[in-house]
């Protein structure tokens, strides 16, 4: 399957632009070594002002980097398109005839050997050009939703934990508790969806848009599919795991450790705090980040809580629109062209590496959290 993927991300492609680059140079100038004041100016001209404003309005120019207004250039008005692209199989064993094609079909593309994944892929915003487009906001997105994912499954998850284990007494209703925790951990992620879409985009859209905290301007319509509902959302799906791994961790502590702790005076929360939670630490580091590992993946609740499948414009607040990299990626492979296909594969390796560096941070914690205690 990786190697599936690597195929399809790098490889030739065969591209041109509507408009030549070397006729929009200024005073022998080229765009790419203009200014970012000469690139705006390109824009001011080449455009139509309603345009133009919607740009300026979606983020002022003066607050964009050259490189972010060199890419309005490309995408808006050179307008680069992708004829044909092939994988690195393709590449690599039908190269002179890829280059003959190219020259007979598309006389005026450019062929160029490429990797999709690239610094500038990873930092660029969405675009409906492949040439042109990122997966900044995807990422950015990813990462504000599982802010609010630990924020709200981990102390509320380990509390739960040290209730169940230290405090909770043997009767119907704890075990009712218990036996509850356990099923809610093998629900379809889809019904935690539909659950986040009835309590926290529709029944606290107040809240999760940020209405009364005055977030939303006034003429606009209050909306509740925004960061904070997909963390909340993700936070009650990753919860019962959180619980669980926890409790695992939280009982394999020696019960002598806890004896001696009372031996000495201690009270029940002393011993839990001083004794039992740091000796059980790595093991609920260990659970939270696999638990988060398999959030950072998920796609068919934020679908159904409102994910944006294209949006231009990178979160800034809890109460933002986003979307994220499990939603860019679905929305690139429903698409037929296969460049957009090969940017999918590109996404597919940046979460990868952000899922291994996950699990790497798990067991970089568990490691020194044993050495410590």
């Amino acid at each position: 399957m990786l190697l599936n993927i690597i195929n399809g991300a790098i490889g030739y492609v065969a591209y041109e632009g509507r408009i030549d680059p070397a006729t929009l140079a200024l005073n022998g100038v080229p765009i790419e070594e203009q200014s970012k004041e000469q690139l705006v100016a390109l824009l001011q001209e080449k455009l139509s002002s309603g345009a133009y404003n919607k740009l300026e309005k979606e983020t002022p120019f003066a607050e964009r980097s050259r490189s972010e207004v060199y890419q309005l250039v490309l995408e808006r008005i050179v307008r680069i398109e992708v004829k044909d692209n092939w994988n690195l199989w393709e590449s690599l064993t039908q190269s002179q005839q890829i280059k003959a094609t190219v020259a007979e079909e598309y006389p005026k593309a450019t062929l160029k050997f490429i990797s999709w994944l690239t610094s500038d892929f990873v930092s660029r915003p969405q675009s409906s050009e492949p040439v042109t487009a990122g997966i900044r906001t995807a990422v950015l997105g990813s990462l504000w939703t599982i802010l609010f994912t630990i924020l709200v499954a981990f102390p509320i998850g380990v509390g739960a934990a040290i209730y169940l284990e230290e405090y909770a007494t043997d009767n119907w209703f704890n075990r009712i508790i218990q036996t509850n925790i356990n099923n809610l951990a093998g629900v379809p992620s889809i019904v935690y969806g539909m659950l986040g879409l009835a309590i926290f985009v529709r029944t606290l859209e107040p809240f999760t848009s940020g209405a009364i905290f005055g977030f939303v301007e006034s003429g606009s319509t209050a909306n509740g599919r925004t960061v904070l509902a997909a963390g909340l959302t993700l936070g009650l799906l990753v919860l019962p795991i959180i619980i669980i791994n926890s409790q695992e961790a939280i009982r394999a502590v020696p019960r002598s450790l806890r004896n001696a702790s009372f031996g000495v005076g201690a009270t029940k929360w002393q011993t839990v705090w001083s004794h039992v939670l740091p000796n059980a630490m790595p093991g609920i580091l260990t659970g939270t980040i696999l638990a988060v590992s398999r959030a950072i993946g998920e796609t068919a609740p934020l679908v159904v809580v409102g994910a944006s499948t294209a949006i231009n414009f990178d979160p800034s607040s809890p109460f933002s629109k986003f979307t994220t990299l499990p939603i860019q990626i679905y929305q690139w492979t429903a698409r037929p062209q296969d460049e957009f296909r090969a940017l999918a594969a590109a996404s597919i390796l940046v979460l990868l590496v952000l899922l291994l560096t996950l699990n790497a941070s798990a067991i970089l914690l568990r490691n020194r959290f044993s050495r410590r205690f």
